[in-house]
């Protein structure tokens, strides 16, 4: 039987002068051209280098493999939303409820504006889904998460609030990455988003008032 090998994705070593920073950045910007334009499966480290105008040497001093480029590529992406995401869930001052349903019509706007980036990472996940680093990804978003649903749902069990994180998680990004797809313009995401932001809020009232009935 044949041993899936888990891919190295981590970065040889990070750039520390000016000059080293900006020639990372010029490659990550031609990683994000190449995959937008030649998809994943084409998606190679000559290819990187020869739109970033570097040698293949120069990439290799700090991307050990394509899996690093396209890891890179998705936790920049990550970061990026994710900050946007907890500026909202940590405002404690509005009520989870409101910040639930802003939440919501941030992210499906990143989602659809972003879509094409997003359907290309989305193609490369199998690259490296399966690296230690991506677990450690999906286990902190999922802890956060769950610090927001037991806040908006006081008294309420934790492993019904465990539950409920899944539900609102997987609604959100099933729901997101359709809408992405085939919505056509901002306003027809934002319609999306308000739906889904209402329709979660409620099931997590339901759970609230199941619970004090």
């Amino acid at each position: 039987m044949k041993v899936r090998q888990t891919p190295v994705i981590s970065v040889r070593k990070r750039p520390q002068q000016v000059r080293s920073v900006r020639l990372v950045g010029d490659i990550l910007e031609a990683a994000g051209r190449v995959l937008a334009r030649d998809g994943a499966r084409k998606f190679t480290t000559a290819r990187v280098a020869e739109q970033a105008g570097v040698s293949i040497g120069s990439l290799y001093q700090y991307f050990p493999n394509k899996e690093a480029i396209l890891f890179r590529l998705q936790t920049d992406e990550w970061d990026r939303t994710g900050a946007l995401l907890e500026r909202i869930l940590a405002n404690s001052g509005e009520p989870a409820p409101d910040r639930l349903r802003t939440m919501a019509k941030v992210f499906f706007r990143s989602e659809w504006e972003e879509a094409s980036l997003r359907t290309a990472l989305g193609d490369a996940a199998p690259l490296y889904r399966n690296a230690p680093e991506v677990r450690n990804h999906v286990k902190a978003v999922r802890r956060r998460a769950l610090t927001f649903i037991h806040e908006a749902l006081p008294g309420v069990p934790a492993s019904e609030c465990a539950f409920a994180t899944a539900v609102v998680m997987t609604t959100m990004s099933v729901v997101g990455k359709r809408v992405s797809e085939e919505a056509r313009s901002k306003s027809e995401v934002d319609a999306w988003a308000l739906a889904i932001g209402e329709m979660v809020c409620g099931y997590l009232q339901r759970l609230v008032e199941r619970r004090n009935s």
